[in-house]
C-alpha cells in the first residue's frame, strides 16, 4: 500500500473490524435464537444481548490491536494478517467466556452461539479487510506509482533501484550519486549531488526520498531530511548491508540513540523442537500415502530407468555439516556423480555451461533419462526420497534448498545465516517460481525464510507446494 494512504488503513480497519464483529454477533443471534427452534440454555432478551456488545466488541478490537493487526508491517502482509485475524477471533471468544464467568452473567442464550461467533466473526472480518484492501488497490491504480528520489553512493543503491522496479507501489525516477551505480538504468534522471536533485523535487513530482548511506558531512544529511519534512514527503533510510533489512529487525532506542536490532533465525530452542516434532508427525500420519508412492516410483525406476534406484549426493546441512541427500535417480546413470559443467564441456555445449553457471539449473537438461526422468522432475517425485533424510533428522519438510559445497561462494556473506537452519524438501523459493527463478532471487527468498520463519509460513509453503507440484509449474 502507498505510504500516504496506508496511514488511513489502520483507522479504516478498526471501523471495518467493528462493523464485521457486529454483523457476526447479529448473525449468530439470528441463526440460533430466531431460526433454531430448540430450547435455549439462558433466557436473554435481544436488548440485553445487544447492550452487552458495547462491552464485548471493544475487547475484540483491543485484542486485535495487542496481537499487532493494526501495525503498519501487518497491514502490508495479507497472509500474516489473515492468520492473526483467526487468532484474534479465537482469543476474543475466549475473553467473552471469561467475561461470563467473572461477571456471573451469561452473554449467549446458547453454547452453540460461541462457535457461531468464532466462525462468523473470522469470516466477516476477513471479508471486510479484503474489501478495504480492494478499494485501496483500485485507488492506487488510478493514482499511479509513488515517484522516488534515490540518494546514495554504494552498491545498495543499484540493487535497491533494480528491486524497486518490480514493486507495484514505487518507481525510482531520479538518482543522486555516482554514475557507475546507475549505469544503463533507463528512465532515471541522474544528478551528481543530492543538493541538485533536491532543487528539482517539484518538477520531478517526487513523493518519497530513499537514502542508502549517510554522508560524512552531517549538514548534508540534515538538509535531505529537512527537505522531505518541508514538502511532506516520505523519507526512508536503507542500511548499507543486506543483513540489516532481510528479516524481522526492530528499531530500538538505547542511551538516547536509535539503533537497529538485527534478528537472526527464530528457529532456535523450542521452535526448533516444535518444528522437528511437526515434521515427524506429518511424515508418520501420511505414511500410507508416501509409502505407496515411493514403492510405485521404485517399480517405475526398475522398468523405465534400469540401474540404481537412488542417487546420493553430498550436501550441506545445518551448521554446514555434510550429509548425503537421497533422490530418485532422474539422470542417466553414467552422468551421476560427475561435475555438471565438465559434462556439458565434453558435450561441446558451451551454452549449457553458461546457463548452469548463472542459474545452477538447466531448462532442457540432456543428462535426464528420457520421458521417465522428465516426468519425475516435472512432478518433483525425484525429491520424494528425501523423506529418508527427514526421518534421519538431516532435513526438514520445509526449508532452504540443500546446498552443494561448491555453491557456498554464490551466497557471499549470507551463507552462515542460511546454514543456521535445516534444508527442506520444499521451500519458499520452490513455491515462488521454482526453476524459473534466477539463482540470486532464489537465494534471497531462502535467506528471507531463514530470518522470518513461522509455523504459518511453513503451512502456507506446504499447501502451495501441492498446487505447484500438481501443475508442474517451473519444474525441470
Amino acid at each position: 500500500m502507498k505510504g500516504k494512504s496506508i496511514r488511513w488503513m489502520g483507522p479504516l480497519f478498526v471501523l471495518g473490524d467493528t462493523l464485521a464483529l457486529v454483523l457476526a454477533f447479529v448473525s449468530a443471534w439470528i441463526l440460533r435464537v430466531q431460526l433454531d427452534s430448540r430450547p435455549l440454555l439462558n433466557q436473554i432478551s435481544g436488548r440485553e444481548y445487544f447492550m452487552s456488545l458495547l462491552i464485548i466488541i471493544p475487547f475484540f478490537i483491543l485484542t486485535f490491536a495487542l496481537i499487532g493487526l493494526y501495525r503498519k508491517r501487518i497491514l502490508r502482509r495479507e497472509g500474516r494478517a489473515a492468520l492473526l485475524v483467526i487468532l484474534g477471533c479465537f482469543v476474543g471468544t475466549l475473553l467473552v467466556i471469561a467475561y461470563e464467568y467473572v461477571m456471573d452473567k451469561p452473554v449467549f442464550p446458547a453454547r452453540l452461539m460461541m462457535i457461531y461467533v468464532l466462525l462468523i466473526s473470522a469470516i466477516m472480518v476477513l471479508l471486510a479487510r479484503g474489501v478495504i484492501r480492494l478499494i485501496f488497490r483500485i485507488i492506487h491504480r488510478r493514482q499511479g506509482k509513488i515517484r522516488v528520489l534515490l540518494i546514495g553512493n554504494s552498491e545498495v543503491a543499484r540493487d535497491f533501484a533494480e528491486n524497486m522496479a518490480e514493486e507495484g507501489e514505487y518507481k525510482v525516477v531520479a538518482y543522486a550519486g555516482p554514475k557507475k551505480y546507475m549505469r544503463g538504468a533507463e528512465g532515471i534522471k541522474r544528478y551528481d549531488e543530492p543538493e541538485e536533485a533536491l532543487k528539482n523535487l517539484r518538477r520531478l513530482r517526487i513523493g518519497a526520498i530513499v537514502q542508502t548511506n549517510f554522508y560524512e558531512e552531517r549538514a548534508r544529511n540534515r538538509a535531505i531530511l529537512h527537505k522531505a519534512e518541508e514538502m511532506h514527503l516520505e523519507y526512508r533510510f536503507v542500511p548499507g548491508e543486506a543483513e540489516f533489512y532481510l528479516g524481522k529487525n526492530e528499531v530500538d532506542v538505547m542511551a538516547g540513540y536509535p539503533m537497529i536490532l538485527v534478528s537472526q533465525t527464530p528457529l532456535i530452542g523450542w521452535s526448533l523442537v516444535a518444528k522437528r516434532a511437526f515434521d515427524l508427525c506429518v511424515v508418520i500420519v501420511t505414511l500410507p500415502v508416501w509409502g505407496l508412492l515411493i514403492l510405485a516410483v521404485m517399480l517405475g525406476q526398475k522398468i523405465f530407468n534400469p540401474g540404481k534406484v537412488f542417487f546420493r549426493q553430498v550436501r550441506l546441512g545445518r551448521y554446514g555439516e555434510e550429509f548425503k541427500i537421497y533422490k530418485f535417480r532422474s539422470m542417466r546413470e553414467k552422468y551421476c556423480g560427475q561435475d555438471a559443467m565438465e559434462i556439458f564441456r565434453q558435450m561441446g555445449r558451451v551454452d549449457l555451461v553458461k546457463e548452469y553457471k548463472a542459474n545452477r539449473k538447466i531448462e532442457d537438461d540432456p543428462r535426464v533419462a528420457g520421458w521417465w526422468g522428465r516426468f519425475l522432475r516435472r512432478m518433483s517425485l525425484d525429491e520424494f526420497a528425501q523423506i529418508i533424510n527427514v526421518l534421519r533428522g538431516e532435513m526438514s519438510l520445509v526449508g532452504p534448498r540443500p546446498i552443494l559445497p561448491d555453491e557456498l561462494e554464490f551466497y557471499r556473506t549470507q551463507s552462515p545465516l542460511l546454514l543456521s537452519v535445516k534444508p527442506g524438501i520444499t521451500g519458499f523459493a520452490s513455491v515462488s517460481g521454482r526453476s524459473e527463478l534466477p539463482f540470486d532471487e532464489r537465494a534471497r527468498l531462502e535467506l528471507y525464510y531463514a530470518q522470518n520463519w513461522t509455523f504459518g509460513l511453513d503451512m502456507k509453503i506446504l499447501i502451495k507446494t501441492v498446487g505447484v507440484v500438481i501443475a508442474g509449474k517451473g519444474a525441470r
